[in-house]
Order: structure tokens, then sequence, then C-alpha cells
């Protein structure tokens, strides 16, 4: 004991930077009232494209986008997003749910700087009754400002996903000049930062939950924990995270 205690610090073992941001954004959340959930990480067709109203031809199902595992008529793979925690939960709990689903995704893409074969993602889904994009939208400000440490706004932008409807994208008031420094290296001058998609819960997801989705309604959202860690730390290339170097790690 003695000898642990005049160890030099700098020999300690220490979070890596991904842990870190994880266990940050499962106190917020928790703090929120949500609830930390998780599930397999190899998945099958249903709950991964069926149960998502993601229909058989959707290009996600491509085996260019996604790790399917032999053999093919077992229908099996490697998850590509957190969305079948939220299914699962569903068909066990009834509404009221406000939950959150960290962990690894993988998805069969050329790495870059800014892409990975394999990435953590962070899901959150709220269901009850009278859930409305008002309500996601307060959800996400509260949660940014504690994560960020500091006041964000928020703009949402139409998009589309298959489980969502309405769908949007959501930008971030710049964290680093707050929108006012026109050549500012994160936001590229423009004052925001894309940050998530998210939506209205599509009815179809509910019914395949065995929720009444006309007496009750949800928001989802989905962002990259890598994502949100690089813009947190300054780090310009989601690879280092994976690399195992030091030089990266023993900043924090």
């Amino acid at each position: 004991m003695e000898d642990e205690e005049k160890m030099d610090e700098n020999t300690r073992g220490h979070l890596h930077p991904l842990s870190i941001v994880l266990f940050d954004i499962n106190k917020i959340f928790t703090e929120m009232g949500f609830t930390v959930a998780s599930g397999p990480e190899i998945e099958t067709e249903f709950y991964n494209f069926d149960s998502l109203n993601i229909p058989e031809h959707h290009p996600a199902r491509d085996m260019w986008d996604t790790f399917w595992l032999k053999p093919l008529n077992a229908k099996k793979l490697l998850r590509t997003h957190t969305s079948p925690v939220q299914v699962r939960f569903m068909e066990k709990n009834k509404p009221p749910l406000r939950i959150i689903a960290p962990g690894k995704v993988f998805r069969h893409e050329a790495t870059d700087a800014t892409h990975e074969a394999q990435f953590y993602q962070l899901e959150g889904l709220v269901v009850g009754e009278n859930i409305s994009l008002a309500n996601l939208k307060g959800t996400l400000e509260e949660f940014f400002e504690k994560f960020f440490g500091k006041k964000t706004g928020l703009r949402l932008r139409p998009s589309y996903f298959p489980f969502v409807e309405p769908g949007v994208e959501i930008d971030m008031t710049c964290f680093k000049c707050d929108g006012k420094n026109p050549e500012c290296n994160v936001c590229k001058g423009t004052g925001f930062i894309e940050i998530m998609g998210a939506g209205v819960v599509h009815p179809k997801v509910l019914e395949s939950s065995g929720i009444d989705s006309k007496k009750y309604s949800g928001f989802a959202f989905g962002c990259g924990i890598d994502r949100i860690t690089m813009l947190k730390y300054g780090i310009e290339d989601v690879r280092l995270l994976y690399q195992g170097d030091l030089r990266l790690v023993n900043q924090f």
C-alpha cells in the first residue's frame, strides 16, 4: 500500500477519453430521469431493421454497409446502431419510458479522419402521452448545456430517417465561437455544428413494440459519442481514439 501511495501519478492507469465522455453522458441523463439500457452487439435482422421501419430493400441492408454474419440465412449481423435496444426495451416495459442506449456499433465503411468501422453511439428515447418535438428540443438543450458547460442554442432542420416522422437534423451553436467568428475552424464560420439526427417516433415502430400509437407518442435521437468527444476535446482524427497512442490518452 505504501509503495502504491509513493507511485508517480504519471504511471497510474486512467480512463480513456471515450470512457470519460460515456460516464459523463450517463450521469447527466440519469440525473434527468433517464434509464441507461443496453442490448446485444450481435443483432437479428428483425431488431436492427424490420422493427425500425427499415424495409427489405433499404440501402442500409446492403452488405457493403453492414457486417452480416455467416451463415447468411441466419440473418444475424453486427448492429449498425443502438436503436434495437429501444425496441427491446419497449417490448418489455410500458409507457411512460425514458431511456438512453449508449454502446458500440459497426458499419462496413472506409476509415478516415471522421469515420471508423466501429464507433460508439448514443441513442435516446422518450415515450408517453402528448410527447412532441418541443420536449425533444428542451431535453437536448439541457443535456448539451451540462455536457459542454455553457448554454447552447439548437437549430432543427427537416430530414428523413425511416424510424421517425417527422425527422430532423439538429445543429448546435458552435461551442468554441458562439457563432460569432466567421473564421472559426470548428463550425467553418457557419455558427452551427451538425450534431445529431432525431424526430418523433414513427407509429410503426411503436406498434411493432406492442405500444398503442394512437394513445402514445415519443421522440428519439441519436449521435456519435466519438464525434462529441472530438468536439469537446479538440481531437481532429477519430482514428486516434482507437490507436492506443499514449500521447493522446495521457492528456486525460
